[in-house]
């Protein structure tokens, strides 16, 4: 499936191929509550990093977060102009990128179930929703984000 994303602005604007679409993931930790903002998460979606064009590049800041006091190899793309934050790309898995789902302006499906990552580090006044297609993780699930939706029957050819 084609993603198309851009920033507030529009200085940033870009595509790419994703197999995983499904918002389903929300990210409780310290870096994406702070980078991403929103409801005290961020939602990344997983997609191909060598279908990824991007217009108005020099627009594109790099942020890499300090994580237990190391500087992180995850590099966070934000727009320098509004401060949208895009896509992140990690070089220790190169084939693929994680835009972030509220960047993308391409309708995503909407998720049937919600899974809820790195609660252990979610901010105090963060509620977090319960009860049936809520899946809740201290730290991280077993299941990827490819797996889960091929597990789900998600998977977009």
């Amino acid at each position: 499936m084609l993603l198309e994303g851009s920033c507030h602005c529009g200085a940033v604007k870009f595509t790419v191929e994703s197999n995983t679409p499904q918002p389903y993931q929300r990210c409780y930790c310290s870096v994406c509550r702070k980078t991403s903002g929103g409801g005290g998460y961020a939602i990344n979606l997983m997609a191909w990093s060598k279908t990824l064009k991007v217009t108005g590049e020099r627009n594109a800041g790099l942020y890499h977060a300090i994580i237990d006091g190391e500087e992180s190899e995850a590099e966070r793309r934000f727009c320098k102009r509004c401060g949208s934050p895009l896509w992140l790309y990690d070089p220790r898995w190169p084939d693929l990128i994680h835009p972030v789902a509220s960047a993308i302006d391409t309708p995503l499906p909407k998720p049937k179930a919600h899974t809820h990552v790195l609660l252990d580090s979610k901010a105090s006044w963060v509620e977090v929703p319960t009860g049936r297609g809520h899946q809740r993780f201290a730290r991280y699930p077993e299941l990827s984000i490819e797996d889960w939706h091929r597990k789900n029957g998600e998977w977009v050819e």
